[in-house]
């Protein structure tokens, strides 16, 4: 592991420890040149799969692309972030369990309903964005769905 204040390349672990119900390591580590101490997170990777897109391509998973667009609707919002990361890995394991490749408006439309259920505003941004409203219409038809 690089030291990320003097890019060194050894440090040694000086505690470890499970976090998010043994899902994630904690590591402390500290470099041997200048003996800077930061944290590292260690995941499994559980979810690998490739996604089909709208166009046909295909790109593999990445957790932190679909993270990015979930923070963005819960921006200023009251979620936590275990909230969000439990609900993407629980959606992460819906996901794996389809097999080796899934499309991504499966996962967009996941991710919405996940949304619904933790914040209904951070659902309305997401859908706002991944629906690509074109008009107020179509924006106050989703919002009549979410108050029904």
């Amino acid at each position: 592991m690089r030291c990320p204040k003097c890019k060194h390349h050894d440090t040694k672990v000086v505690d470890s420890r499970d976090t998010l119900e043994e899902k994630e390591i904690r590591r402390r580590r500290q470099c041997e040149e200048c003996d800077f101490r930061f944290t590292t997170f260690e995941r499994i990777e559980a979810a690998n799969f490739l996604v089909i897109k709208k166009g046909g391509s295909r790109e593999p998973y990445r957790r932190e692309k679909v993270l990015t667009g979930i923070w963005k609707a819960c921006e200023k919002r009251p979620v936590t972030e275990q909230q969000v990361s439990e609900l993407l890995d629980e959606l992460e394991g819906s996901w794996a369990a389809l097999g080796r490749e899934v499309e991504a408006q499966r996962l967009g439309e996941d991710v919405m309903e996940a949304l619904k259920g933790i914040d209904e505003v951070a659902y309305i941004r997401f859908a706002s964005v991944y629906r690509q409203f074109k008009d107020l219409e179509s924006f106050k038809k989703e919002l009549a769905k979410l108050l029904d």
